[in-house]
């Protein structure tokens, strides 16, 4: 094997991708990623003995963040910026050792090296340097929940929205994957993990709707306009929220891709006239809609694909998404705003975007909308026009089998209402699914990153419907999953106390079969099966 990744849905043959990644990564990169992941958990023992001492840095858990996110599925496959975070953490480490006076055997503590070095050393110090599967197993489950709250935490942060708690405890528990502990440690280690991602991810909907207010039921257009136009891909808000700014008045329209589709339903995006609408699906098709746009292309975050030349000189990335070659927009400076001069400019010069549809989408279902036609769901439930909750949310993929989601939707019966949120939705969000007494079919809640509102929508219906288990409710959970932001969800859900949720298109790779035992036993966790089956299996509760 020239490297070795199971973090993602892709995983090679349901194993893991051992030259290069499905996702289009190459082993050298691979190498740098489990390096760094290496070294962070160094400088996390390090942090942690430095808080323990009462000298603790204060900017540790912000670094660690923004680093792990740089690891996440198709986030950044630029080496050299993997390089150039890997000699910070050192150095980063290396300051705080002397400040304290700190010494470890430990080789993520000391280990310091050229970039020569890296290809080898990447393959001692990643996923199978641990050799027992069932220990390897969690340490990843936990590492990759860590990745997923690394997104969300940095998303916040952008905002102004941190929590010192959530910080502690990834430092925490990336030094804990350091050290020998048992199965049973482990276990609670994961299970803690899930809880502090309830609170992640609550911070992030803080963080959001404070900036830019609560999500609104709204019409999106997919059509386009006959000026030239920028697409915005990835998850950042504030990243849309300057870029609309400095396209006022520039005969530049902004269309949102993918994940970006619920931007529109934010009341501070509406005031913009040259906010078009969503231009194409999911994040894996964008080959094709990024070369048919014509326009630039600005990448945010994760979900970016190998470029293709019919584009290539029109993508640029920032933040921690990342292309070689691919023009990058520096940070922005403290107090100031990011520069999209470079992208603006270039649109002016481009052919208006190739239509690819017509017509509109409806979402903007977040908890706040919900909750305020709360009296109407309820009553609906009670008079049983609506028989179930189906809640299809989590990622898109390449995966053929995906179509399942699409078949599962349209099987529904009329009395069963869709909760999504995430790109999943684009398996089926653009299909005719009707209302029950004017109560949308599908309820689209928005992003990945908006995965909150699905918990407190079922945890104020556990109030409303004044039950104890939150298992009583009508509600069943069929979620995909792609990369590590899903792992995220699925543990927060597990520390509500949600059982009986079904995982696809398949179960994760880096599960060992005692871990997934253990799992499957404690949440009755299920592979999807046929179509026909999980659609009378959920509409019973089972």
């Amino acid at each position: 094997m020239s490297m070795f990744c199971f973090q993602c849905e892709e995983a090679s043959k349901g194993y893991g991708c051992t030259t290069t990644g499905i996702c289009g990564k190459h082993s050298r990169t691979a190498h740098l990623q489990d390096l760094l992941v290496h070294l962070l958990k160094g400088f996390a023992v390090v942090a942690e003995q430095a808080g323990k001492r009462g000298q603790p840095d204060k900017g540790a858990g912000r670094f660690i963040t923004e680093a792990l996110f740089l690891t996440i599925t198709n986030a950044n496959f630029d080496d050299a910026r993997l390089e150039a975070r890997i000699q910070a953490a050192i150095a980063r480490r290396d300051e705080l050792k002397a400040q304290i006076g700190y010494a470890s055997h430990l080789d993520a503590v000391n280990w310091t090296g050229t970039p020569a070095e890296y290809d080898a050393k990447g393959m001692v110090v990643g996923v199978l340097a641990q050799a027992d599967e069932d220990i390897r197993s969690l340490r990843e489950l936990l590492i990759y929940g860590l990745k997923g709250m690394a997104a969300y935490t940095d998303h916040a942060a952008i905002l102004g929205c941190e929590r010192p708690d959530i910080y502690d405890f990834m430092i925490a528990a990336l030094a804990a994957t350091t050290r020998d502990l048992s199965v049973e440690a482990l276990l609670a280690l994961v299970q803690e993990c899930g809880a502090v991602g309830v609170t992640a991810m609550a911070l992030l909907d803080e963080a959001n709707t404070r900036a830019y207010g609560h999500p609104e039921i709204t019409k999106v257009n997919i059509g386009v306009r006959g000026n030239p136009g920028i697409l915005i891909s990835g998850h950042d808000l504030k990243d849309i929220a300057e870029l609309l700014e400095q396209t006022q008045g520039t005969g530049v329209d902004v269309y949102t891709h993918s994940e970006m589709l619920p931007a529109h339903y934010y009341p501070a995006f509406k005031r913009y006239p040259h906010f078009v609408g969503n231009y194409g699906n999911a994040w894996w098709q964008q080959d094709k809609e990024f070369a048919a746009f014509n326009g630039p292309i600005l990448m945010t975050t994760n979900c970016i694909t190998p470029v293709k030349d019919a584009y290539r000189d029109r993508l640029f990335t920032t933040g921690q998404a990342g292309w070689p070659g691919a023009r990058h927009i520096a940070d922005r400076p403290a107090g100031g705003a990011k520069d999209f001069s470079a992208l603006i400019e270039l649109a002016k010069t481009c052919a208006p975007p190739t239509e690819l549809e017509r017509g509109e989408i409806v979402g903007g279902f977040a908890h706040a909308q919900v909750m305020a036609l709360a009296e109407q769901v309820v009553a609906a439930v009670k008079t049983g026009a609506i028989k179930r909750f189906i809640v299809m949310g989590g990622c898109d993929g390449r995966h053929k089998q995906r179509s399942y989601y699409t078949d599962v939707a349209q099987a529904l019966p009329q009395d069963a209402v869709i909760l999504t949120a995430g790109c999943a939705k684009y398996r089926f969000n653009k299909l005719d699914l009707g209302d029950i007494g004017g109560i949308p079919r599908l309820l689209d809640a928005g992003q990945c990153n908006d995965s909150y509102s699905l918990a407190y929508i079922a945890l104020k219906l556990k109030e409303v419907f004044g039950v104890d288990d939150i298992n009583e409710l009508p509600i069943s959970y069929d979620i995909a999953w792609y990369e590590q932001k899903a792992i995220i969800v699925l543990l927060a859900l597990l520390h509500l106390g949600v059982k009986h949720i079904r995982l696809g298109p398949t179960l994760p790779a880096f599960l060992s079969p005692n871990v997934a035992k253990v799992l499957i036993e404690a949440f009755d966790i299920k592979p999807i099966d046929e179509v026909e089956t999980d659609v009378q299996a959920m509409m019973a509760g089972a």
